[in-house]
Order: structure tokens, then sequence, then C-alpha cells
């Protein structure tokens, strides 16, 4: 019971990594806030979670818009009153609007840019008052092997989840004395539908199979599960790494060993 006494929100808990991530908090004692746009995953997700034993509430939220931030925050206040662990996972994929910059659509890189790294930039500033109050806190976020390399066709997710690190790096140094982390979690490949859509589009733009691409996806020959992502999240988020910050740990098959 690593998170117990503890209250976290997650971003992005519909399905895949976030929902993941949830599940291993409150088996670890943590009550969780859920949002994401899809309410019947989400409401599926909180029956999991109280069968657990912990509290978990749900806001339905869409981060492509300004204005979710006040409506989770108030929601958060309302259900648990504090949050002592954020979790920024929601985001948009490259397999959304793969093209070559050249091509590249204006719209989608700012929409991209907004909800990968503005989104987490003003949760954190919704969560950080209470974490210096209290002089403890955990803030994750879910970044990307592409935080650190670039990808073909992928402009504006590389640059986002660049951006990201930037942000976790900085916010870490402006907190480190306030009892607060700040780390990212820098996934490779993970078996989701996004990235489903991902393998789908370079099998054809390289003329190979979904089967090859698979293999190749990892040294160690497959993509990861979204729940082989959970356990990081759990030691990050516990007091096990107090002395851990302004990290960004890779889960990647051996992909980016940086």
């Amino acid at each position: 019971m690593k998170l117990k006494n503890k209250t976290a929100l997650i971003t992005g808990a519909s399905r895949g990594i976030g929902r993941e991530i949830a599940l291993a908090f409150a088996r670890e004692g943590a009550d969780v806030v859920i949002t994401g746009r899809a309410t019947e995953l989400l409401e599926s997700l909180r029956d999991e979670i109280v069968a657990i034993g912990t509290r978990c509430s749900l806001v339905v939220a869409d981060l492509a818009k300004r204005d979710a931030v006040g409506k989770i925050w108030t929601h958060c206040q309302q259900s648990l009153n504090r949050i002592d662990i954020l979790v920024n996972n929601a985001g948009i994929g490259s397999s959304a609007g793969p093209k070559p910059i050249i091509n590249f659509d204006d719209d989608f890189w700012e929409l991209t840019l907004f909800v990968n790294l503005t989104m987490p930039y003003l949760l954190i500033k919704a969560a950080l008052p209470g974490m210096v109050e209290r002089h403890y806190g955990r803030i994750i976020n879910i970044a990307s092997i592409n935080g650190k390399v670039g990808v073909v066709h992928g402009a504006a997710y590389a640059a986002s989840k660049h951006g990201l690190l930037g942000l976790t790096r900085t916010v870490a140094m402006e907190v480190a004395n306030e009892g607060i982390t700040v780390n990212a979690i820098c996934p490779g490949p993970v078996r989701t539908l996004v990235n489903d859509k991902r393998i789908a589009y370079d099998a054809e733009r390289l003329g190979k199979t979904k089967e090859q691409l698979e293999a190749e996806a990892t040294p160690i020959g497959r993509r990861l599960e979204a729940r082989e992502i959970a356990p990081l999240a759990v030691y990050l988020a516990s007091d096990d790494a107090a002395m851990v910050t302004g990290q960004a740990y890779n889960i990647d098959g051996g992909r980016v060993m940086s």
C-alpha cells in the first residue's frame, strides 16, 4: 500500500496507459479522480476501482478546450479536497495526422501542442499551490521516447514531447525544496489504439507488414503493454522516490538507450 492516504488525478484515463496507472494507484491505496472523454469507459473504470476498495470519482472533460482545467480542478476540490499526485497522461499521438513537415497541417500542430504541452502546464499550475502549502506533491508527466528523438511525419508530437521534458525539468528545479518531485516517463511503442494506427501508417509507408513492424518495434522484439508502464508510475508517486526529481525514464524495450 505505497500510496495509502494519498489522492491522485490521472488525465486520459479512459483507456491504455492512463487506465492502467489509475488501477495500479488504487491497488496501492490511493483515492483517484479520473478524467477523459469516454463516459462509459470512465464509468467502467470507476466501478473497478471502487471494487478494489478506494474512492474514485470521474469528470468527463475534453482537454482540447481551455475551460477543461477549471472544470477538472473544481471537481477535484469537491470530491477529494486535495490532490497529492498529478499524472498528466492525456495526449494526441502522431497517428492522428501524420504528414511530412512540408505538408504538415498547421491546425493539427497547434492542437497537438495545446493538448500535449499547454494542458499539462495549466494543470501543473493548478496543482502547485496546494502542494506547496502542504510541502508535498508528486507530478508525473507521461512523455515519450519521441521527447528525446524525432519521429518521421510526426513533427508536432515530437516537439510537444520534447517541450514536456523541458517543462518537467524546469518545474522540478523550481519546487525541489518544497517537498514536490516532478518526473517524466518516456514510453516506447505501446500496444494501444493510437499506436495501432501508427503501426498501420508506417506499414503502408515502408511497404512492410504490421507483423514485421511489431517485431522490429523494440530490440526485445515486441511492443510494450500498457500495464508495463504502471509500476514505474507507482514508484515515482511513492515516498520511495522522494529523492528522484527532474528525471525522464525510458520504458521502451531498449529502443532508445539514453
